[in-house]
């Protein structure tokens, strides 16, 4: 049935082609209203092994019809090259022991997700994708798409499949989400930084640790670990296309290193809201220097302040100066592989968890520690290579539980961030608390929460406070944990900008299917707009309100069950196209 109204402002607001409060639009300036047609729940075996799908959207009371369109699936071949491939320094593919080609689908062990974040662009008069890979050795493609302007429709366009080498950066990893900037650029991400204290304690000579999450790493250099450093990793990427059409690769050491879910562009240019993914994570904000260019900037984390205990909490922030750094200065420390030991002295806590007089007590992604920083370390260097360790020591917060998504509302001047579980060390006292701050203090939910952030003109957040959790059931006889009329654990999200529509993916076992959500916030109703197949996540959806007039959200379903519709491949697609006229 249709459920959910948009609402729309009838003053005149400012969009760009990615959603952005940067330009007049006069195409979405008379819609006073968009209907969805919402999904029911699957429930047969081969609806739950489908991609289901809103299929109606009402705009101004005049009826469309709504398709989803598969553009890409790992393991599609195209222009000599497979999409998915992954490729080591030479730019070579690599093949596992068995002879097999490795290829990030998702369902190969170790850190391996499959595709991820794909980002449509607007260059050169031509339509691009760029899409990355959440594998232990990240990948990056692009091809262009082909758009139909009287229907819309979007199509990948033959002989325009390219591999994107990160060589001259240290190779990829584990990119996760992503966005599509104001200027048109894939800023990409390197979630699960590997821990550098435990890789310099383990190695071997031939620099392998036993653990296969960071050994595996090592096909990119033909194997051998001992090329192999811990903190050529965890870092934000992004690619431009030049005026040739070819993609320039950089990774952003200046906004520092941690497990990056995403980094978010807010509209001044400069600001970017990054998310840590993981168990005791931080929040973090780099200013840059200049608007569109992240290679200069001042990296700040958050320190929350708790004012609410119930419904997920209430908080004011406030905000740690990390310092200022460039990419440049970082890459060449990088580039001399650094260890763990150049930074830190650390000992054993003691028994009541304190630590030794000279040595801080935190409690971050690796757990309880006691360290020091090295007398003569730099602490400018120390500040990027170990974001949440130097944010821990300086008092920030580093007590959030796998903190996914970022979206900003541009008319109600707020900003969103997911929360998948609101669990372990947002607890109170639990023992992820250890030697911490224990600054948050909740009642576990492990549905998760959405909360809004409160921004000053400059973009600043003061505060935070829950707006939307998913409801804890008894076990169901499907298995469902998470009330199915509710979120369950909400990964990346994305605003339909310029309407009160929050839209919600899920990364969940606690629903049969993770769900695509459109969450009025003015209204408070949920409505499902696309069910994925079993297994599967729904991965980074992404508005985009104008792609030469059409508008479509992006999403993939990444590592999906063998059984399932597409076969065990992760995938791009689209929901739309939706004509604003």
């Amino acid at each position: 049935m249709i459920k959910t109204i948009l609402h729309l402002l009838s003053t005149t607001l400012l969009f760009s082609s990615i959603g952005y409060a940067t330009q007049p639009q006069e195409i979405l300036q008379n819609i006073k209203s968009i209907t969805f047609q919402e999904i029911l729940t699957a429930k047969t075996q081969q609806e739950k092994n489908q991609l289901l799908h809103s299929s109606k959207v009402m705009i101004n009371g005049k009826e469309q019809t709504l398709n989803f369109t598969s553009l890409m699936a790992t393991g599609h071949r195209d222009n000599n090259e497979t999409f998915g491939q992954i490729k080591d320094i030479n730019n070579t593919p690599i093949r596992f022991e068995d002879g097999s080609p490795y290829i990030c689908y998702g369902l190969t062990g170790g850190a391996d997700s499959g595709l991820d974040f794909s980002s449509i662009l607007q260059k050169n008069n031509k339509l691009y994708m760029v899409s990355q890979f959440e594998c232990n050795v990240g990948a990056m493609y692009m091809f262009e798409l082909e758009q139909n302007q009287t229907t819309g429709e979007l199509k990948a366009k033959k002989n325009t499949l390219q591999f994107i080498s990160q060589k001259d950066e240290f190779g990829g990893f584990v990119h996760c989400s992503g966005q599509a900037t104001p200027w048109n650029s894939h800023l990409g991400s390197e979630e699960y930084e590997i821990d550098a204290k435990f890789v310099e304690a383990n190695a071997d000579k031939k620099g392998l640790t036993g653990s296969i999450y960071y050994d595996k790493t090592a096909h990119f250099f033909a194997g051998d670990a001992r090329k192999l450093n811990p903190y050529f990793y965890g870092w934000i990427p992004e690619v431009q296309i030049n005026q040739e059409g070819k993609p320039n690769y950089s990774k952003h050491y200046a906004m520092g290193r941690f497990s990056h879910e995403l980094a978010f562009v807010m509209p001044d240019r400069k600001t970017v809201y990054m998310s840590d993914d993981g168990t005791n994570v931080g929040l973090f904000m780099f200013v840059a220097d200049q608007a569109e260019d992240l290679s200069a900037g001042q990296l700040y984390a958050a320190k929350l302040k708790q004012q609410k205990k119930l419904n997920g909490g209430k908080f004011t922030i406030e905000w740690i100066d990390l310092g200022h750094a460039t990419d440049a200065e970082i890459r060449d420390i990088i580039a001399n592989k650094p260890k763990f030991s150049d930074f830190f002295e650390t000992v054993s806590p003691n028994i009541d968890h304190s630590c030794p007089v000279g040595f801080t007590s935190i409690n971050s992604l690796v757990g309880h520690e006691c360290l020091k920083i090295k007398k003569g370390a730099n602490e400018k260097i120390l500040s990027r290579v170990e974001t949440r360790r130097y944010a821990a020591l300086k008092g920030a917060t580093t007590e959030l539980r796998k903190e996914e998504g970022i979206t900003f509302d541009p008319v109600n001047h707020k900003l969103y961030i997911a929360i998948s579980e609101v669990t372990k060390g947002m607890e109170d006292n639990s023992t992820f608390d250890k030697g911490g701050n224990n600054h948050i203090r909740l009642e576990p939910n492990y549905c998760g929460a959405v909360y809004e952030l409160e921004l000053d003109k400059a973009y600043r957040a003061t505060h935070m406070e829950t707006i939307l959790q998913g409801t804890m059931i008894e076990k169901d006889s499907a298995g469902n944990r998470c009330d199915l009329n509710g979120i369950s654990n909400p990964d990346n999200i994305t605003m339909l900008t310029g309407t009160n529509i929050l839209t919600i993916a899920e990364d969940t076992k606690h629903h049969n299917n993770s769900i695509v959500w459109a969450y009025d916030l003015k209204e408070k109703k949920l409505t499902r707009l696309i069910s994925a197949p079993l297994k599967a996540e729904t991965t980074s959806p992404f508005w985009y309100t104008d792609i030469n007039g059409w508008g479509y959200l992006t999403t993939v379903t990444q590592h999906p069950s063998k059984e399932s519709m597409h076969k065990g491949q992760s995938s791009v697609g689209v929901l739309g196209p939706i004509r604003f006229k």
